[in-house]
């Protein structure tokens, strides 16, 4: 078999940092070695092979055809190894599930979801990630579902499960109405202290939309209306609901990320009218990890909980 005369998987490895870079140097920095280390390396690499991979400039570095060649081999070879380690090592843990979604998402709607399934399957372990800059978080190797807003281009079906559409309403503490009175009517919203999401909410590359404001709901309900100032403007969902919580005014409240503290008495809604994007959200999953048991089960938990039809 000719796969034994290759050279050392760690030469390969070597040689894609050092054509990245075309610099000894820099990967020597990366791999946290001398750079004498790296060119010895590279020259066994050159002599096993029978070819020059680079051209050896002053201060600077080319590929040559044979380099090139090889750069894109060992480029596919290394990212197949990695993408099946990853499956390795989650098929060999079945007892964790990886989600992953928005920061309030994965704040105020998975985690809660995740400790009340984990109180029937009690071995069972998440990993929840979140970020509202990275929107291909949910296209990781490893995450086995996310919650994601809006029109995807593929239909509905086991790896993309529609839930519910995106609504707000308003909502506050119970403290925020022993202190400042019963709001009776919408009207009553012009003079109250209202709390919104800053319009960068969402870093621009990850979500094409700004979050739903004041000036929103009151174009739908009181158009007549002139929206006050919000008292406190923040790009932080968390900070918005802690702020809401202790009392500091009125927020608009995302239903999927509201309803537990609502439940627990924590918020109250103070009317019936809701406020409708237009978008809805969607549980997607890993179709690599759909037989799942463990992952199943949490996702019927989910689309069974919050799924409208």
């Amino acid at each position: 078999m000719r796969r034994r005369f290759l050279p050392s998987l760690g030469s390969f490895a070597t040689f894609e940092v050092a054509a990245k870079h075309l610099s000894f140097t820099q990967a020597a920095t990366e791999l946290n070695v001398t750079q004498a280390a790296i060119s010895q390396q590279i020259r066994a690499l050159e002599k096993g092979l029978g070819a020059r991979l680079f051209h050896r400039q002053h201060n600077a570095l080319e590929l040559t055809q044979e380099g090139r060649t090889l750069l894109a081999a060992v480029t596919l070879g290394l990212d197949a190894l990695a993408d099946a380690a990853a499956r390795v090592g989650q098929s060999a843990d079945e007892s964790t599930i990886t989600c992953a979604g928005t920061n309030a998402a994965i704040t105020f709607w998975f985690r809660p979801m995740a400790a009340r399934f984990r109180q029937s399957h009690p071995g069972t372990r998440f990993v929840l990630l979140s970020s509202d800059e990275n929107d291909t978080l949910s296209n990781f190797e490893e995450v086995d579902m996310a919650l994601i807003c809006g029109n995807d281009r593929r239909p509905p079906g086991e790896d993309m499960i529609p839930l519910f559409r995106e609504t707000v309403t308003p909502v506050c503490a119970p403290s925020y109405l022993e202190r400042f009175g019963t709001l009776t009517s919408l009207d009553d919203l012009q003079s109250a202290g209202l709390m919104e999401l800053h319009r960068m909410h969402w870093a621009s590359e990850a979500i094409a939309w700004y979050p739903l404001s004041w000036d929103d709901w009151f174009r739908e309900h009181l158009p007549e209306a002139e929206p006050p100032r919000p008292v406190l403007t923040t790009n932080n969902y968390a900070t918005l609901t802690e702020a809401a919580l202790d009392g500091e005014g009125i927020m608009l409240g995302w239903h999927h990320l509201v309803e537990d503290l609502v439940q627990q008495g924590r918020l109250v809604r103070l009317f019936d009218e809701t406020l409708d994007s237009g978008r809805v959200y969607y549980l997607k999953r890993n179709p690599a990890r759909l037989d799942a048991p463990h992952v199943e089960d949490f996702a019927k938990m989910l689309s069974e909980t919050w799924r409208v039809s």
